[in-house]
Parts: C-alpha cells; sequence; structure tokens
C-alpha cells in the first residue's frame, strides 16, 4: 500500500469523509407485503492507499463503513463494511462489501463526472454474471440475492443513493430498495 497522499482516487476522491442522512427509505420484504422504514445514517469513507495486483492492476482504494439506524426506535438494522475501488487505466469502478447476514458481493461498473457532480454505477449478480454474489446456504434457501444496482451521486458535500437489491424470498421475487440523502459533516 502506498501512502494515502500519492495516490490518485479519481472519482473516488469526493467520497472521502463522513457523511450523514436523515431522510432514508428502505422498502424491504415482509410475507405480507413491502414494509417502508424510514431510517437515518453514517457513512465514513477513508482513503487507503492503493494496491497493484500481480504488478498488471493498478488500484486506488477507499474503506468505508455503513451504519444505518431505523427512526422508530433507533435499532441498528444494517451494518455494511467494504471498499469502493477506482482502476484508472481500464475506468473500471469497483465496489466490494460484507453485510452480517453472510452476504458478501463484488460489483463493477463505471463512473461518470459532469463538472463538480460524480456518479457511481455498479452491478452485481443477475445479468452481471462477471459480478458474482456470495452468500451463505442459509440466506442461498430463505433470502437469496439474485442482483444488486447502485448508483451513488457526489456533488460537493451532498451524497444520494438509490440501491436495488433483487432477491428471491417468500417463494417469490422482490425487490428490496433503499435510498438516502447524505451531508458532508467532516
Amino acid at each position: 500500500m502506498a501512502h494515502e497522499d500519492d495516490t490518485d482516487y479519481g472519482p473516488l476522491n469526493g467520497l472521502i469523509g463522513s457523511w450523514r442522512g436523515d431522510k432514508g427509505m428502505d422498502v424491504a420484504p415482509e410475507p405480507e407485503g413491502p414494509d417502508n422504514n424510514p431510517y437515518y445514517e453514517t457513512i465514513t469513507f477513508e482513503a487507503a492507499g492503493d494496491v497493484d495486483n500481480a504488478g498488471e492492476q493498478f488500484l486506488a482504494i477507499v474503506h468505508y463503513k455503513q451504519l444505518v439506524q431505523r427512526k422508530s426506535n433507533d435499532e441498528v438494522f444494517h451494518h455494511q463494511v467494504g471498499y469502493w475501488l477506482w482502476d484508472a487505466e481500464n475506468e473500471l469502478l469497483m465496489q466490494s462489501f460484507t453485510i452480517p447476514r453472510a452476504v458478501a458481493l463484488v460489483a463493477g461498473g463505471k463512473a461518470s463526472v459532469n463538472g463538480q457532480t460524480v456518479v457511481l454505477d455498479v452491478a452485481a449478480g443477475g445479468d452481471a454474471v462477471e459480478w458474482p454474489v456470495a452468500q451463505s446456504p442459509f440466506m442461498v434457501k430463505k433470502a437469496r440475492t439474485l442482483a444488486f444496482e447502485q448508483q451513488l451521486t457526489v456533488s460537493g458535500d451532498r451524497l444520494s443513493y438509490r440501491q436495488t437489491t433483487l432477491l428471491d424470498i417468500y417463494g417469490k421475487p422482490f425487490e428490496h430498495t433503499d435510498q438516502n440523502e447524505l451531508q458532508r459533516v467532516r
């Protein structure tokens, strides 16, 4: 790993810092139908330097931690840790993360920059077969993740995202969605 001051984070640079948002909406599956859960969250992105893979691929790395709490009771219902990675030579964006339900994934996509606005688009599973989802046998049987898509937009001190996780749950497909708007707090 190189010292973070030497790393060109490209489109990931605007993520670095701590963000908070209280406009979140989680649309989750329940046996009787969709359950809407308003939430607030904190996401911390830290510069993590760079790494080379076999001297052929060079990646800038941003580590992150996301903590999501229900507005109704302050209960933490989602805790995610992972990495955003940028391969500048191939203009390839990647996100890898795990959640404490024995689910991990690697998503790939592209970044676009328009002035001060950066849009990060990634997908895994589904039609993106080269970007896998790993999950425990229990999750495969009870709440299998079939596909994941996320679009994250950063413009100055404002970050917004929308993500859809296609699940096979309760014997049918369900589009579990999350979206929020956050402000940089440091």
